[in-house]
Parts: C-alpha cells; structure tokens; sequence
C-alpha cells in the first residue's frame, strides 16, 4: 500500500546527514537553544527573507507565541476559517483571544476575502474589538493576501500568516510568511519542512519585535532567570534544529518534486469526474497535499484502496462542528457553508517527494480509471 504520508521515507533520504547531525549535538552536550537553534533560525530567515526567525516548539505554539507578541490576547477577536487544522483556533484560545470563523473560497480553500471585509467593515455584535486576521494557507498555496491585506491595512488589524502548510510557496514571487505582520510555521514531520518530532517558528520583519518572541517563548526571560513579563515554555530543542537544517536544504528540490507529481496528477485527472485543484493567478503551490473534490469520496476511497493506494481527509469536519467547538464559537455571515459543503467532498493523494517514479504512475494509472 502506497501511504498518504511517509515521514519515515523523509528520514531515509537523508539518513546519513540527519544521523551525523544528531551525533553533532548528543556529542556537544548542549541541547536547548545553543548553536543548532542560532543557526537554524539564522538560515530559515535567510532563506525566507524575512527578518528573523524565532524557534518554538510547535505549530500551535507559534501561533500563540505571534499573538502575544503582538498584545493580542484577552478582549480581543481574531478572525480566521473554520476549515483548518483545529491548531490554528486552539492557539487562539490559547492566547485568550476569541475566534471568529470565516467561510472558504472554493476553489482555493482559503479564506474568503469578501466575507473578511463584510466582518472589519461591520463587526458581529457581542464579541470583542477584532484584533488580528490569521490567513491560513492551506494545502501548499497562498491565500487571497492582496485583498486580505488590503482589508486589515484599512482597518487597522494585524495579519498573521499561517504557513504550516505553505513552506517555500510564492505569491508574485515572494515567499509565504514575508507578507504579515508575523508567520508562523510547523515542522510537525508530515510537512514539507517536517523535523522529526515537534517543532515550529514565528517569522517577523524586526529584530525588536524578534528579542521580545525569544523572551517570550522562554517564561518572558529578557536577562537569565527574570520574567519581566509572563511568558511560555516553548523552545525549538537542538536535536531538531539540527535536523531541520539538513532538511532546509532539500526543500526547494523537495518542492519541485511535487510540483511535477502534481503535474502527473493533473493529467490523469484530465476528464475525470473528481476535480483537480485549482492554483492561484500568479501563486507558486508547493503541494503539502495534493486535494481532490469528488461527491463519491467513500467509494472513489475504496478504488483507490483496491489499488494499493492510501488517501486522507484533510479535514473530515470543520471546527465549527467538533464537540470542544460547536455551539460556542462565533461564525461569520457566511455561516461557513462552503466550509461545510467542501469538509464532505475532499480527498487527499499521496504526495511527497520520496514518491518514486513506478508509484507516481501506478497512481496516475488508477485515476484514469476511477
């Protein structure tokens, strides 16, 4: 069976240089924020062109992390969607922020940029000051930033980017997490960027706002053992900081590998049935997961089964639906029903760059025949 995922095949391509930089720091004797950390954040900034970068430990966290450092928190809204990871609304309740949740373009499965500007223009009664807008770019592409931008440039509300699925992808050739006020990124180890174990980053255009991230992200430590403010425990440890470095090397070549099996994908998918996914005007899609739409998903699962091939569902029910979330958390005009409608249709395909070629075909081979 050809799995949808394989962060093992992930380690096995790079083995030899991951074990000699584990190695590296068992031997070194120094395994929180030492040189690894320094280093990691350094190149990942770099090669972003951001700023800085400051490591924590984990997607979640970094989102948390990006709103405290920006004063959003307790009295304050931030909008973001419902179809997402349920990470990218328990940060915010982790912050003490309180989430309002927006419908989806359906072609993009980004936030809808319309339902955005109906919200800042004239806030739902009963919730606090919306604060802070997290675009979620899901699946490996940009959301509508031009108008999600310009909608939270006009009436003054921070943008955060959630990149944890988007490392490396474009829009009008500018690497995602260089647009906002901050980014954040997983390296949870499905991801294009994946560690292997927990990990995550804020990136952010000035070192001031960087210093205050890294006390922050540290029990709010701006000298050893003080707290000058109430921070977190969340740090990148060296071993996989370590090991995103090897790792950060390979990502460009990484993404153009799913780039042409998404390539592959599109053209066995010619005249079928399911619906290929549609790619941003002028955006770069690094395919953290390649997603079709079908109305049949149950039975095109088990074809593909019959076939030797696993799929996923990305995401099965929106968080405005799950128990912890339904019932209490505030929705948009929109009442997220393409959220809703797209939760029921989505399938997901393997999709990582250690796919070889006699799998990439054997895959293509069942879509044309689905």
């Amino acid at each position: 069976m050809i799995p949808q995922a394989n962060p093992g095949a992930s380690y096995l391509a790079c083995k030899a240089d991951i074990d000699a930089a584990v190695a590296r720091v068992l031997a070194s004797g120094w395994y929180i924020l030492g040189q690894e950390g320094r280093a990691f954040e350094a190149e990942f900034a770099s090669w972003l062109a951001a700023g800085a970068v400051v490591g924590c430990g984990n997607g979640t966290d970094a989102i948390t992390l990006a709103l405290r450092g920006l004063d959003v928190g307790p009295g304050c809204t931030v909008v973001t969607v419902s179809h997402t990871a349920v990470a990218t609304v328990a940060a915010i309740e982790m912050a003490g922020a309180t989430p309002l949740l927006l419908d989806i373009d359906p072609l993009h499965y980004t936030m809808d940029p319309a339902e955005l500007e109906a919200v800042l223009a004239h806030p739902p009664a009963g919730l606090p000051p919306i604060r802070a807008v997290i675009a979620v770019h899901l699946y490996g592409q940009a959301g509508d930033l031009d108008a999600i931008g310009a909608s939270c440039r006009h009436h003054g509300v921070a943008l955060i980017e959630d990149c944890a699925q988007a490392h490396g992808a474009r829009l009008h050739g500018q690497r995602l997490g260089t647009f906002g006020d901050a980014a954040t990124f997983s390296f949870y180890p499905t991801k294009n960027l994946g560690a292997l174990g927990d990990g995550g980053a804020v990136a952010v255009s000035d070192a001031a706002r960087a210093r205050r991230l890294a006390a922050l992200r540290q029990y709010g430590w701006h000298r050893h053992y003080i707290s000058d403010e109430t921070g977190m425990n969340t740090r990148l440890d060296e071993v996989q900081a370590a090991i995103l470095r090897v790792k950060l090397a390979r990502l460009d070549a990484g993404n153009t590998r799913r780039r042409l099996i998404a390539d592959a994908y599109d053209a066995a998918l010619s005249g079928s049935s399911l619906r290929a996914p549609s790619c941003r005007p002028d955006a770069e899609h690094v395919f953290h997961l390649y997603v079709v739409r079908t109305s049949d998903r149950a039975a095109v699962q088990g074809r593909l089964r019959e076939s030797g091939i696993g799929s996923g569902i990305h995401y099965p029910m929106p968080v405005h639906r799950q128990a912890a979330y339904a019932d209490r958390i505030a929705l948009g005009p929109a009442g997220c029903r393409q959220t809703d409608i797209a939760c029921a249709e989505v399938l997901s395909l393997p999709l990582y760059p250690e796919l070889s070629d006699a799998e990439v075909e054997q895959i293509c081979e069942a879509l044309r025949h689905l």
